[in-house]
């Protein structure tokens, strides 16, 4: 890119945007280009990135605090308007995102925030994404939710609960398996009873080898 060259070349993952006497003339794609008189060059990298929104504490309805973030994959699409709309074109996408997040868990309490946040928010997070990175040259490919976490006395909370849970399910197995050996004796008992002969078979069946049976 030396001002002596007659020509410059630009790679495949940038974009040059040429200022002549300090107005935008051209954007340069990739190849090799003639240099203008007067002309001053700047980069632009266009290839996908993905960058974290920064974890945002969002209040819920039944009044926890959930800290969300995201992850965001985008690339340029317009390098004009993403060197001159804004200081920081990106920082344009990443408070649409934070926005979006707020207005769709404000709403609602803690446990469904989780489950939304994880499940049921990549949608909306994405579109807000792409209308504001459309202002600003930037193609928002997708948003993702990355982490939900919750304050550490409800996680405590909810691991008891889990564990609870775990254990009532144990027992009810427990006591299932007990009803089932249970009804299995009582059932033959039952049939003992009513075939005398069939007992006196099982009797001797358990008697262990050598023993003596005496009929009264």
């Amino acid at each position: 890119m030396s001002p002596f060259r007659s020509t410059i070349t630009v790679r495949s993952q940038l974009r040059l945007l040429e200022y002549v006497d300090g107005a935008l003339t051209r954007v340069l794609g990739p190849g090799r280009h003639r240099r203008a008189r007067r002309a001053e060059y700047q980069p632009v990298l266009v290839a996908d990135r993905i960058e974290t929104v920064a974890p945002q504490d969002v209040p819920t309805s039944d009044g926890v605090t959930v800290r969300v973030s995201a992850a965001v994959r985008w690339g340029v699409d317009d390098p004009g308007a993403f060197a001159e709309t804004a200081v920081d074109a990106s920082a344009v996408v990443y408070l649409a995102v934070q926005i979006a997040l707020r207005d769709a868990l404000v709403g609602t309490g803690a446990e469904d925030a989780v489950h939304l946040a994880r499940t049921g928010l990549a949608d909306s997070l994405t579109a807000a994404a792409r209308a504001a990175g459309a202002e600003v040259g930037i193609g928002v490919r997708s948003v993702v939710v990355k982490d939900v976490i919750l304050p550490p006395e409800l996680r405590s909370a909810y691991a008891d609960l889990v564990a609870a849970r775990t254990r009532g399910l144990a027992q009810l197995e427990a006591a299932r398996a007990e009803t089932a050996a249970l009804r299995s004796l009582a059932n033959g008992a039952k049939l003992l009873d009513d075939h005398p002969a069939l007992a006196r078979l099982r009797l001797v069946q358990a008697l262990p080898p050598g023993s003596t049976v005496e009929l009264g």
